[in-house]
């Protein structure tokens, strides 16, 4: 039986790879295997390499930069780069540690090039907030859920992309270090300032929702 079968391996925008699996022993191999075979012109491991980490990046990519075809634009570019890079590939350090880091720095130059960050559409918040049975419960989770995005937006961007790394994408400090390439207390004094700056604008909103309580809670004679 053929193996997957790599069809049009970038197509238009949005649309970051068509793969037909058949029976194959691609996916017995490990990720650092799997770029040695792409470095010798294998389009079958890189489908495979797509498969395993394209959801992942897509989802780091998309809370760095804040919108999903600008994510789709970064993860392809980052695939294409791993493609370019393979046959010079010497798998001295994890696979995953390699491609995340193209995945950041990638985002990063988006974020300098935007002239204003692009603010995270409703469907981008984790969660779908039904408004049944409880609207006013329904729109104070939507307005705390927007409130940490719009707090997580006034980071500088190597602050945002800790944060991201580690609040979502549950990576140690170790693994930011390595992504990141920074030192451990690079990352820690990042990660200790970046929480701050959370914290405080979580704070204004905390304080804004409480005088909204109590504003609401007058009695109008």
């Amino acid at each position: 039986m053929s193996g997957p079968i790599c069809s049009e391996p970038w197509g238009g925008k949005g649309v970051l790879l068509v793969i037909k699996y058949g029976m194959t022993t691609w996916r017995l191999k490990s990720d650092e295997q799997l770029v040695l075979e792409v470095g010798k012109g294998r389009t079958q491991a890189l489908a495979e390499l797509v498969r395993r980490h394209q959801q992942r990046a897509l989802h780091l990519a998309f809370r760095s930069v804040g919108d999903w075809h600008l994510a789709e634009d970064v993860v392809q570019e980052a695939f294409l780069r791993v493609n370019r890079a393979a046959p010079q590939y010497r798998p001295d350090a994890k696979f995953s540690t390699w491609f995340y880091r193209i995945v950041v720095n990638l985002c990063m130059d988006e974020l300098r090039k935007l002239q204003r960050r692009a603010k995270l559409s409703d469907d981008a918040l984790a969660g779908d907030v039904s408004s049944e049975g409880n609207p006013q419960h329904a729109q104070e989770v939507k307005e705390l859920q927007q409130a940490v995005y719009e707090a997580l937006d006034q980071l500088s961007e190597r602050e945002r992309l800790a944060v991201i790394l580690h609040r979502f994408e549950g990576h140690s400090h170790g693994q930011i270090t390595d992504i990141m390439d920074a030192s451990v207390s690079a990352i820690e004094s990042l990660l200790v300032r970046a929480y701050r700056k959370l914290r405080q604008g979580l704070a204004a909103f905390s304080d804004k929702s409480t005088n909204k309580s109590q504003e609401s809670g007058k009695t109008v004679v």
